[in-house]
């Protein structure tokens, strides 16, 4: 046992008070800066490990990634001087190295929700610690909410521990009944910051994209800290293609030695992060080394401010990841990595300026990630909407409509309330998502179990891009292909193969690779089969789709898309993974979504009657339909009214000044006068418009209709508002002169009568409307306007005087007295007022 090792662990001053924790209330959160030893101390004292007259516990540590649970497995074995596998072990996905005498087991939280799903109990097991809870994965909340509900219901006695080297303490100790929080005091060192922005602007990260430029820059900042510092130096890049160029721009550094640390690395790049070596290293790694694992050596930190995020990708059907700028959590984690073991210091490619508009914290992933599987977690576990679970952030009530709908659609949930089938069980107890369960259960009794687990490895685990975009020539690459991608492929074929060998539906064994990879791909995405349609591809959801030149899919008719991604300024999306299918392969996966019946639809302006038979968006036959159901045929009018606009109806002059006085009393009265905006003519258009619908037959029936007649039924007739609408909003109005002028509508705020001046002489204030002034529009004697006034008698004391001066020369002829509101109003001139 490395007595002095473990000795030198901060987290030691902490267990105290963790202990008591446990034993008063059987929950903590334990709050430990990177590098206190929480990881590895912890659970071996948990277990009893370190105290010969302990008792025997069995303690599981759930770590969010695989690299981490074989990296801490490891590092606890080696404390206690022993293999991996003796009383330290760990599970991951396809692979288990524990043994009988095992007492502390490392495994991913994904392998602990399906350990879960088959033993709620968790039977054997005394205490479970959730390491790296701020990181938010979705597996760790799902399985936090689900061991707080076996505490509660079935085992009170489990002890549990939420760990972190950063987190909302307070909000976990909530989650877990008021748990106390116990805080470790870490050794750090100062490090500085060096701010080494780009020396031109680069382009914000798209997708998975990332511009060279920035790249190219992040290369040149390591050489400067090599160059500028001693020690190793730990670069932080957003994923594996990022880490690959810049260690190609690296090229050859001399005595240094350049490692790359992801989740994908193999064993032995990953043993020798871990492990000081004779030389000077560049280490270019994922997040997984912000806090997960520690790298001894390093003295520089070089951030490139980058970070991957999963995100629900519609044109995939997966919770896919894209770039995005690294929380300013993360980069306090990334930065302290190079104080762990002296003063240090952390270059960051971006201006200090720009810091402070970083995100604070990275996003929860069940706020921003695809929810099918976890919604088949939750449905499994018996709380189909996660309402009754112990989750820091709800799950977004639309993200679970999609899932739920995705999980109905494969079988794996039924009913209103979503509660899981039989077949959706099994799925769940796969590990993959539903997706890609479905295909694998699906195509096993049709091309046998391990060639439809080919494809499904395949598609968890997305290619290398120089296997190319054919999902068939991709599985034959695979076969043949002794590299690292390849090596992980084979290990994941051999895992599905027997889960569902196991189940006895390994029968099938027809068809080509091309075939089989067809199959499968169409049977994971059906919304995704497409059809060459007009130069492109169109898929069954709807989406369009372009294929690179020179793409061995190029000329197909069918294709099965697996993989597809939307290019910056593209219309369509394009496909990066896909296989050839032909139309029963399309029938068969997509089945749910066939769809045989006639159809009417407004197109170009006019009514098109047809019979369809459509697999979603993309026809298989059609042929005209001469006489369409009356139903169709109102649908497609209605259609045509939202699209053109209600100018296809006959508005005469009568018809638009009804709704313009309807509009003007919505506006000032309220209720009961209706609102008659385009928006909600639209949403009532059976109220007004359905006896003229249901006789039109086509788009000139639409021009015969009197809009000014049928707007009338939705005046307030019931309630006998109706009849005071010529009262309240009056089509016309009687002015001194006698002459009856139509009042204006036209702007609902305020209605404008325009006449001539001399007809208002004597009316000495504003005429009203529905309590509202009305805009007096004065004209000459020629009909053009002389003055505008909402105060008449205002008008008739101070502007008068302006406007008699102005045009009393021009037109001598009509009247002109110096006191207009004691004058005979009149229509004409003065030659006629005196006969």
């Amino acid at each position: 046992m490395r007595d002095d090792a473990l000795r030198a662990l901060p987290v030691r001053s902490a267990l105290p008070a963790l202990r008591s924790a446990l034993d008063s209330d059987g929950t903590a959160v334990l709050v430990a800066p990177p590098g206190t030893g929480k990881t590895t101390l912890v659970p071996l004292v948990l277990a009893g490990l370190l105290d010969e007259d302990a008792p025997d516990r069995r303690v599981v540590v759930a770590e969010p990634r695989r690299i981490a649970a074989r990296a801490a497995a490891r590092r606890m074995a080696w404390l206690l001087g022993e293999k991996v596998g003796e009383r330290v072990g760990y599970t991951v996905r396809g692979e288990r190295v524990v043994g009988p005498r095992t007492r502390v087991e490392v495994v991913t939280t994904g392998v602990l929700l399906q350990r879960l799903q088959r033993d709620q109990e968790l039977r054997g097991v005394d205490a479970v610690m959730l390491d790296e809870v701020h990181e938010r994965h979705l597996d760790a909340d799902t399985v936090a909410a689900f061991l707080w509900d076996v505490r509660e219901a079935l085992r009170p006695e489990l002890k549990l521990v939420a760990a972190s080297a950063t987190t909302d303490a307070e909000g976990w100790a909530t989650l877990l009944g008021g748990a106390p929080v116990v805080e470790a005091e870490g050794v750090s060192y100062p490090v500085d910051v060096v701010w080494a922005p780009p020396a031109r602007p680069v382009r914000p990260p798209h997708g998975m994209r990332v511009d060279p430029a920035l790249l190219a820059h992040v290369a040149s900042v390591v050489r400067r800290a090599l160059a500028e510092r001693d020690g190793d130096v730990l670069c932080f890049l957003p994923g594996v293609g990022e880490i690959a160029r810049v260690a190609g721009q690296l090229g050859a550094l001399g005595d240094v030695d350049v490692l790359q640390v992801h989740g994908r690395a193999p064993a032995a790049v990953q043993d020798a992060v871990l492990s000081a070596g004779p030389r000077r290293r560049v280490v270019l790694a994922t997040a997984v080394a912000e806090s997960s694992l520690t790298v001894p050596g390093v003295r520089s930190v070089v951030d490139a401010g980058l970070a991957r995020e999963p995100r629900v990708d519609h044109a995939r059907g997966l919770s896919a990841l894209t770039t995005v700028r690294a929380s300013r959590a993360a980069g306090t984690q990334r930065a302290g990595r190079a104080g762990r073991e002296a003063p240090g210091v952390v270059y960051r490619c971006w201006d200090e300026a720009e810091d402070g508009r970083l995100p604070r914290f990275p996003s929860p992933e069940i706020k921003v990630a695809d929810l099918t599987a976890f919604a088949l977690q939750v449905a499994c576990w018996g709380d189909p909407d996660a309402s009754g679970l112990a989750l820091l952030d709800a799950p977004p009530g639309g993200a679970m409509a999609a899932a739920r709908s995705v999980l109905t659609a494969v079988g794996a949930v039924e009913g209103d309330a979503g509660r899981a089938t039989e077949r959706g069980a099994r799925l769940a107890r796969l590990g993959l998502h539903p997706r890609l369960g479905r295909a694998l259960v699906d195509a096993a009794p049709v091309v046998s179990a391990r060639r439809a687990a080919e494809v499904v490895a395949l598609l968890g685990d997305e290619p290398p891009r120089d296997y190319g975009d054919d999902l068939g020539g991709a599985l034959r690459a695979a076969r043949r292909g002794g590299d690292a991608y390849a090596a992980r492929w084979r290990q994941e074929v051999r895992r599905l193969s027997g889960l569902v060998s196991e189940s006895g539906t390994d029968r099938g064994r027809g068809g080509t690779d091309d075939h089989v990879a067809g199959l499968v791909a169409a049977l994971a995405f059906p919304e995704r089969v497409a059809r060459r349609t007009g130069g492109s591809l169109l898929m069954v959801s709807g989406t369009r789709a372009d294929v690179p030149d020179g793409s061995a899919l190029r000329d197909a008719e069918w294709v099965a898309v697996a993989v597809a991604d939307r290019p910056v300024g593209a219309g369509h999306a394009r496909v990066r993974l896909g296989a050839v299918v032909d139309e029963g392969t399309a029938r068969r996966a997509a089945a749910s979504l066939l769809q045989e019946g006639d159809e009417v639809a407004w197109a170009g302006g006019e009514l098109v009657a047809r019979h369809v038979t459509r697999l979603g968006a993309v026809e298989l036959a059609v042929r005209p339909l001469k006489s369409p159901a009356p139903g169709l045929v109102r649908d497609a009018l209605r259609e045509g009214l939202r699209r053109e606009g209600l100018g296809l109806l006959r508005w005469s002059k009568d018809a638009v000044a009804l709704r313009e006085r309807l509009a003007f009393l919505r506006r000032h009265v309220g209720e009961p006068w209706p609102d008659v905006s385009d928006d909600a003519l639209h949403a009532r258009v059976d109220e007004w418009l359905e006896p003229e619908l249901s006789a039109a037959r086509r788009r000139a029936d639409l021009g015969r209709i009197d809009a000014g007649s049928a707007l009338r039924r939705l005046l307030p007739w019931a309630g006998g508002q109706a009849a005071r609408l010529d009262e309240l909003a009056p089509e016309r109005f009687e002015v001194p002169s006698g002459s009856r002028v139509r009042l204006d509508y036209s702007d609902p705020e305020q209605p404008v009568l325009a006449v001539k001046l001399q007809e208002m002489f004597g009316l000495r204030q504003t005429p009203r409307v529905a309590g509202v002034p009305v805009l007096v529009h004065l004209l000459s004697p020629a009909g053009r306007p002389a003055a505008v006034t909402a105060d008449l008698a205002s008008f008739w004391g101070d502007g008068y005087r302006s406007v008699r001066a102005d045009l009393r020369g021009r037109y001598p002829k009509h009247p002109w007295p110096e006191d207009p509101a004691a004058a005979e109003p009149t229509r004409h001139t003065n030659a006629r007022l005196r006969r």
